[in-house]
C-alpha cells in the first residue's frame, strides 16, 4: 500500500484526518473518491471545507488543487454547497 503523503497535496496532517476515518493509503483514497472521502471527513471534522474536497479531487489526478479545471471546480463547489445545506 502507498503512503497517503507519496500523493500530491497531502499532507501530514491530512493524512491523519483521513487515516482516522479508515482511509489509510494512496489505494483506498482512489477507490474511495474525493466526494466520498469529504463525506467521511464531514463526518468527523465538520469544519473541512471546499478546499479540503479540492485537495483531495487533486491528490487523485495528481495535480495541485487549484489547477483543477473550472468546471470540475464548480462541480466540487456545489457537491459541498449541497453537503452544507446551501441552495445551488
Amino acid at each position: 500500500m502507498t503512503e497517503l503523503t507519496s500523493m500530491r497535496n497531502i499532507g501530514r496532517e491530512m493524512e491523519r484526518k483521513l487515516s482516522s476515518v479508515g482511509i489509510d493509503s494512496a489505494e483506498k483514497l482512489i477507490q474511495e473518491g474525493a466526494k466520498q472521502a469529504f463525506i467521511k471527513l464531514k463526518a468527523v471534522y465538520p469544519k473541512v471545507c471546499l478546499v479540503h474536497l479540492y485537495t483531495l479531487e487533486g491528490a487523485i489526478h495528481n495535480t495541485e488543487y487549484n489547477r483543477l479545471s473550472e468546471e470540475k471546480k464548480k462541480e466540487l463547489k456545489e457537491f459541498s454547497d449541497f453537503l452544507n445545506g446551501k441552495t445551488i
